[in-house]
């Protein structure tokens, strides 16, 4: 199941999930790029959301306004949905409208493969090659990667640091899509949160913090999370 968090209030742009990406809001927008792949559900901490979903033939559930992370609240979904141990949740950004759903795929094939080999792994993740100068951009997040393909560490910092200044050279860049089964998703909101997690305000350092493993899949995507009203005007210009 997809399943994508969608939190009402944003810090850095208001109601984001709401606002108008070609004739649908956001959120609503995110789900129908992604429902061909798997059942899709919203999970929400607005009844106004939830009528929304619905309004336009999507599930959604209700959860806590007091979750700290988007991962936290697909959780809860997932308990309140009664979804099996070894089911795979994929967590999609509700500020995803251009997401492709290939990209989606293959985090979802990297779980079943995991599943099938018995992998250790606590969850999947992906990431795109990146500009010099997006890399700049702290709204583009980072990741480093070891010899297996596993994450060694995300930042929104300019990772890693090219003490040459080779403006050339290209970056891992994160994109906040995670596969997981419900029993790893379970073990992930189940570790204590991790200080760099709140002070680079990325979740999913919380697994780095612990020593947990994150196997990446390299994708190639024209998509990015709208964070801002800058990143919104950008996004419509270069998709519509």
């Amino acid at each position: 199941m997809i399943i994508i968090p969608a939190r009402l209030n944003s810090s850095r742009f208001a109601n984001k999930i709401l606002v108008d990406i070609l004739g649908l809001p956001m959120v609503i927008k995110t789900a129908l790029q992604v429902s061909s792949l798997d059942e899709v559900c919203i999970a929400t901490d607005a009844q106004e959301v939830v009528d929304l979903a619905k309004k336009h033939g999507l599930k959604a559930v209700l959860t806590s306004t007091e979750h700290q992370s988007g991962t936290d609240r697909i959780n809860e979904a997932a308990q309140i949905l009664k979804l099996k141990d070894d089911d795979i949740v994929v967590n999609v950004q509700g500020d995803e409208p251009f997401i492709e759903p290939e990209v989606v795929q293959a985090v979802i094939d990297r779980v079943k493969k995991a599943k099938e080999e018995n992998d250790d792994i606590m969850m999947v993740s992906c990431h795109k090659k990146i500009s010099s100068e997006l890399a700049d951009d702290s709204n583009h997040v980072k990741v480093l990667l070891n010899a297996k393909g596993n994450a060694t560490y995300f930042s929104r910092s300019k990772i890693p640091y090219h003490r040459d200044h080779y403006e050339a050279s290209s970056y891992n860049g994160h994109l906040g899509i995670y596969g997981f089964t419900v029993k790893s998703l379970s073990d992930f909101c189940s570790l204590e949160y991790a200080p760099i997690e709140h002070i680079e305000k990325l979740e999913q350092l919380r697994a780095i913090y612990h020593e947990k493993k994150i196997a990446m899949v390299e994708v190639e995507s024209k998509s990015f999370g709208i964070d801002t009203e800058e990143d919104l005007a950008n996004a419509l210009r270069i998709f519509s």
